[in-house]
């Protein structure tokens, strides 16, 4: 007689293999996987302990526990992460959003409040921010750029998803190369950029490593090639009072303190702490033209 697998002993058994594997939070990523694959909400799985499973769903919740136990992150095989309490769509294309970036969004709302604010997301990936930006203030406009065109079709499908694809323009451009010095400027400019040093990424989980885009991770030696670049030309595309939002890796402040406190062009700075407390978001305004 076949085994009958209910969804109980399915989890019972990914939930001991995938801490064989060491894979975080192995209880949580097998009721996500199996939830995905059922069409169910992670709630309902424990409503339908003993439903037994279909042959074509053990089969697909059997494919999904083999890619999650060779690294693949869990949202690149649902296809989803949730973000600012939005579900958006990721692939492999794009940079999956974290928790942490919601402080970008959060002092970006701050500085917007409800007013007809004009924002520049640079590297938007899957659209995260700007999504969050204009879901929670209607008045705002954004521009949202970014190098890969398969990550601004995702960003796309993402804002049209939840209604904000007529405040959102979406460009192909590497930082502010598609814009001039005559465009009007913006009152905040924002990003989430690669900031990972090239000697950290082999420390980094094997998710990252094997998964995610290299091209939005990785930023020279230090981290740091890319944020030197945005501070350098942010000047000309902000109106005076403008401000730049940056997300920033861990020990990076210091170093950034040192080179911003003789810098001619932007004016004020500070370093915004996240929930973990690491100095984590770059605010800098600009008080001189």
């Amino acid at each position: 007689m076949e085994e009958r697998w209910t969804v109980l002993k399915v989890l019972q058994w990914t939930t001991e293999y995938f801490g064989l594997k060491e894979i975080d939070q192995p209880r949580a990523s097998a009721e996500v996987l199996l939830a995905h694959v059922l069409g169910l909400e992670r709630i309902q799985l424990y409503l339908n302990f003993d439903r037994p499973l279909a042959p074509d769903e053990l089969a697909a919740y059997r494919d999904s526990i083999r890619r999650r136990a060779a690294r693949e992150p869990t949202p690149y095989i649902t296809g989803k992460q949730e973000f600012w309490s939005l579900e958006l769509e990721v692939t492999p294309a794009v940079l999956i959003p974290r928790p942490e970036t919601e402080l970008l969004v959060e002092k970006a709302l701050e500085l917007v409040k409800d007013s007809s604010k004009r924002v520049l997301d640079l590297g938007t990936g899957s659209g995260a921010i700007a999504i969050a930006l204009t879901h929670e203030c209607r008045a705002v406009r954004v521009i949202a750029t970014d190098t890969s065109c398969a990550a601004l079709l995702v960003a796309r499908r993402n804002a049209s998803r939840h209604g904000v694809d007529d405040r959102i323009a979406f460009v192909a451009t590497d930082l502010f190369r598609g814009f001039s010095s005559s465009s009007p400027p913006f009152d905040v400019i924002i990003s989430n950029p690669p900031y990972v040093g090239e000697k950290e990424l082999p420390q980094l989980a094997p998710e990252i490593i094997r998964y995610e885009p290299k091209a939005a991770l990785l930023a020279g030696p230090q981290g740091l090639a890319v944020i030197r670049r945005i501070i350098g030309d942010a000047s000309a595309y902000l109106k005076e009072g403008g401000s730049l939002l940056l997300e920033i890796g861990a020990g990076q402040a210091e170093i950034m303190r040192a080179e911003l406190s003789g810098d001619s062009l932007m004016g004020r700075f500070e370093f915004i702490r996240d929930y973990s407390g690491i100095l984590r978001i770059l605010h800098i305004q600009k008080v001189r033209g």
